[in-house]
């Protein structure tokens, strides 16, 4: 997802959150076209309010790549047009973003390096359902992976980061940002959001 739609998002969270209800449509519509997976519909079904649930789905949406905004924008064309129109405004008044492509561009000293504690931490908190997928790119086992819901059964953020730890010391100086980027790709996780770990 491009920077000027994640940032209208992000300033638009609270009208968005009391304007539009998710559930009927929105949601089914988004999953359909394979921007939310199975994971992410149950999570977001599982809040306990409607503006919950909207501010669920708002979370998710600028991990799910280039077409999550527009299809985003889709699904509100025929029971919330006002809204769509009203984030069009917002689009429209925005400075111009720094052109295309430039989201995922990481520069190459920092691609040669191996991620921060923090850098992990935070790219675990950024994962959904895709965890699992993204560190069997990585090459660890499956038993490494029922260790790590084991250890945490309760917390989607400490499998996550347990297994992203867990990669980063099998793999030694091998375990790069441009590694874990690959494996970002591979398990269809947006590049962005390994840029927006590493601002």
């Amino acid at each position: 997802m491009d920077q000027a739609h994640r940032e209208v998002l992000r300033k638009q969270r609270l009208y968005l959150s009391n304007q539009i209800l998710v559930s009927d449509t929105i949601v089914q519509f988004l999953y359909q076209e394979n921007i939310l997976t199975a994971s992410h519909v149950e999570e977001i079904e599982s809040q306990n309010t409607s503006k919950r649930k909207t501010l669920s789905l708002l979370d998710v949406l600028p991990t799910r790549g280039p077409r999550a905004f527009d299809l985003f924008m889709e699904s509100l064309l025929q029971d919330f047009s006002w809204v769509r129109d009203s984030l069009l405004q917002q689009l429209e008044a925005q400075p111009a973003a720094t052109g295309p492509g430039s989201e995922d561009d990481v520069p190459e000293a920092v691609l040669g390096r191996v991620p921060s504690d923090r850098e992990l931490s935070r790219l675990a908190s950024r994962l959904g359902a895709e965890w699992d997928s993204l560190l069997l790119h990585l090459g660890l086992s499956a038993g490494a992976l029922y260790r790590c819901r084991a250890d945490h059964p309760l917390s989607a953020h400490g499998r996550a980061l347990a297994g992203l730890v867990r990669w980063r010391q099998s793999g030694g100086r091998a375990a790069t940002v441009g590694r874990l980027l690959e494996g970002l790709r591979a398990a269809e996780v947006h590049p962005s959001v390994l840029r927006e770990v590493l601002q």
